[in-house]
């Protein structure tokens, strides 16, 4: 077989589209050892991505000039109001279509074009050329942005125009993936194709990622710590968590003095959690880590590790931090909407509560905290839903019956 992977993440930190795209390669190699793999990265900016622990037979990497002429910016002001087709998200696509155009889809069986961010623009770059008739396509998140759960995205007249637009080009592809049964089964609805969105969950792999830097780890200072590691976006409330965690830590004198709350976030909810918990010395607010620090400090220092899904309501991705959680063997509490894609694939009850309900979120983390100070045996959230073999089989499903389907749809 014969592999081509267009992808447009693969940093090695500060991503979480980076590190499930490596780690797509790793699987790919280990499910088809003897197959060609070949890769075109196409970045934004010059990145150092150590590419050498990438197990594939080439990669071709472009840095893409996507700086907008002044004079697109100045037609674009009133062009998009007036005909609701954005001028700069135009060049912008066709910067990525000019390289995507050069690449010989005959020298493949199979291509992949993997979307980073928001934009898709590797994917919408793709629109009208030939090699979309051998491409699946990969969202990593919904677009437009007004599907995207906790958005808060008003819908307009230029986000239908993308929808639109986004609609040709899944129809001119030969499938189409996501991470999430629920983002699958959305985008499919949406786009109203005959086309199946198959669902093929983020992977881990620790093969293409370098650890040696462990210089920032923060080592535990109690016998259980919890963590959360990541981005608070899209409806995501790590507070109703920090105000159930305050409450143990006050009205039981075994929780304070054996627990501590490690927060690593960013920007403005660094200092907006710094403030409000202050009082509390159990609860730590500190910066975010690259990867390789990060990793450390949760699989060897952490001992419950936090996951939050978009929300209040809904949430119809995958978080990118599943299958590393799933690989550590630690208890998890995924803070969750009552309907979301982590209700699907988490098998034991323990391990997840509901945002709106304050006192299972509470009575959830105390149970965690008192068997982990009993046990540090390994525990499994997810059962076998991120290992080896189950990718194996939906990514052959994915191969095999795409093939079938798009020589169907041609002979008719």
């Amino acid at each position: 077989m014969r592999f081509l992977v267009i992808a447009q993440d693969l940093r090695i930190s500060g991503t979480s589209e980076g590190i499930v795209s490596r780690s797509f390669l790793s699987k790919l190699r280990l499910t088809y050892p003897n197959a060609l793999i070949d890769v075109v990265y196409l970045k934004s900016h010059e990145s150092d991505d150590q590419l050498n622990l990438l197990p594939v037979d080439s990669i071709s990497t472009y840095v893409l000039n996507l700086k907008i002429p002044f004079f697109i910016k100045l037609i674009n002001w009133f062009y998009w109001r007036i005909f609701h087709i954005s001028l700069v998200t135009k060049h912008i696509n066709g910067v990525y279509r000019n390289y995507i155009a050069k690449i010989d889809d005959k020298k493949y069986d199979h291509i992949f074009i993997r979307s980073s961010g928001l934009a898709h623009e590797t994917i919408l770059g793709a629109k009208d050329l030939p090699i979309l008739r051998k491409a699946i396509l990969n969202f990593h998140d919904p677009y437009p942005l007004f599907w995207y759960g906790g958005s808060q995205k008003k819908l307009t007249n230029l986000q239908l125009f993308q929808m639109k637009e986004m609609q040709e080009v899944v129809s001119q592809a030969r499938a189409c993936m996501s991470a999430a049964h629920f983002l699958s089964n959305d985008l499919e609805f949406l786009y109203g194709t005959i086309k199946k969105f198959y669902t093929l969950p983020h992977q881990y792999s620790s093969r293409v990622f370098d650890f040696s830097d462990v210089n920032q780890v923060l080592k535990k200072n109690k016998k259980v710590m919890i963590s959360y590691h990541g981005a608070i976006q899209f409806g995501r409330n790590i507070e109703v968590l920090l105000d159930a965690y305050k409450q143990l830590v006050e009205s039981n004198k075994l929780y304070k003095e054996n627990t501590e709350f490690v927060i690593r976030v960013k920007g403005i909810d660094l200092a907006k959690l710094k403030e409000k918990y202050k009082e509390i010395s159990n609860i730590k607010v500190f910066p975010t880590l690259n990867f390789s620090n990060s990793c450390f400090e949760q699989m060897n220092e952490s001992d419950i590790n936090i996951i939050l899904e978009n929300g209040p309501l809904y949430c119809n991705i995958l978080v990118g931090k599943a299958p590393f959680l799933a690989a550590i063997q630690k208890p998890i509490l995924s803070i969750s909407p009552e309907r979301s894609e982590m209700r699907s694939i988490i098998k034991d009850n323990q391990f997840i509560a509901t945002y709106s309900d304050s006192d299972e979120i509470k009575s959830k983390l105390e149970n965690l905290i008192s068997n982990r100070i009993n046990s540090n045996a390994p525990v499994f959230p997810f059962g076998d839903y991120f290992d080896d073999t189950n990718f194996k089989i939906l990514l052959n499903k994915v191969v095999t019956e795409s093939v079938s389907i798009s020589d169907n749809q041609t002979a008719i």
